[in-house]
């Protein structure tokens, strides 16, 4: 067995389906879930049946609700905690001392902005203004076309590993080289993590856009690849708005490659989200969307996209730039306009 030890912080489908991966490697990974029941069965099971239920997972994976355990003593971490509550989770491990010391390697899956007294901050922003000095620059973004259920099954999947330290960078790139990873390195932390957290967003649109298209005369695949493409044009905007430094990145897996994945698989929740608005009228019980981000648990899985929508509401506000698609969004999750109305405005 390799002697590097990986904590992994966060148990959702990703950060267990990216542990399984790197524990699948011969690696000794530990992971941290807030769930009595989720530990249990990762242990007991080999299944996270709460969120990534019929993947069979790695018998080198072990799980624990004692976040200081993962994290104190390990080489790498990861951290897949949702960006609702990333900068508390963070907050309960910053004296840790492998941590405190900057000695662990971090990286980061989480997706989304995080909000602040300032406006919405970016994901490893955030994470740097409560972790400790010696982290600024020296983070890991990893990002990429890859839906967890697919990633634990062990299906080939690529992913980006942007660090403004290339060392970093590096050293999760030769991390993930395992059955069913392929990792390219990037300097561009912001243009990967635009991409990530508006993609989403994109996403939910696109459903409601599938989901009207089954009935359609109007709409059909063709409306949905003009619909991508205006969609990537509008992440790509808002990336440079905000400091993307490579152009490559929009057209990079970070960029149209995971905005395809997110748009068009089976397994993307904000695909489905966008179809629930229109085939179950999901948003009905919700007066607008600050109800809805409120109450989102309710939904029962969580539409990412929902709530970056309205953080990119803020910032093209701000910045006075225009993102008709994912300011259209906020429109149809606001009780503002009705998908249809929304779609025939943005696309005649």
């Amino acid at each position: 067995m390799s002697d590097k030890k990986i904590g992994v912080i966060g148990a959702g489908a990703w950060g267990t389906a990216m542990a399984h991966a790197l524990a699948s490697g011969d690696n000794f990974v530990e992971i941290w879930a807030m769930e009595q029941d989720v530990v249990d069965g990762i242990n007991k099971d080999h299944e996270n049946k709460r969120f990534l239920a019929g993947s069979k997972l790695s018998n080198n994976l072990r799980a624990s609700t004692d976040i200081r355990a993962v994290a104190s003593d390990k080489e790498f971490l990861i951290f897949a905690s949702p960006s609702l509550y990333l900068a508390r989770t963070i907050l309960q491990i910053v004296d840790v001392p492998t941590i405190a010391n900057g000695s662990t390697c971090i990286g980061v899956l989480t997706k989304g902005f995080v909000p602040s007294e300032t406006g919405p901050k970016l994901i490893l922003d955030t994470m740097e203004s409560v972790l400790p000095f010696s982290y600024k620059k020296n983070l890991v973004y990893i990002s990429g076309p890859s839906h967890a259920e697919e990633v634990a099954m062990g299906k080939l999947t690529g992913l980006i590993a942007a660090s403004e330290n290339p060392k970093n960078s590096i050293r999760f790139r030769e991390l993930m080289k395992v059955s069913g990873l392929m990792v390219f390195s990037s300097l561009d932390v912001v243009g990967v993590q635009i991409c990530a957290a508006a993609k989403n967003v994109v996403a939910v649109v696109f459903g409601c856009l599938d989901a009207i298209a089954e009935k359609s005369e109007s709409f059909g695949d063709n409306t949905e690849s003009l619909l991508l493409a205006a969609g990537l044009n509008e992440i790509q905007t808002l990336g440079f708005a905000m400091g993307a430094t490579h152009a490559e990145t929009f057209t990079s897996i970070a960029g149209v490659g995971d905005l395809d994945v997110t748009c068009r698989s089976k397994y993307g929740r904000n695909r489905r989200f966008g179809h629930d608005i229109i085939n179950k009228d999901i948003l009905a019980p919700y007066k607008d969307l600050d109800d809805l981000i409120a109450r989102i648990s309710e939904i029962g899985y969580l539409p990412e996209g929902a709530i970056a929508c309205k953080y990119i509401r803020e910032l093209t506000q701000t910045m006075d730039i225009k993102l008709p698609i994912c300011n259209g969004l906020y429109r149809i999750l606001n009780k503002e306009i009705q998908p249809l109305e929304f779609l025939k405005e943005i696309l005649r």
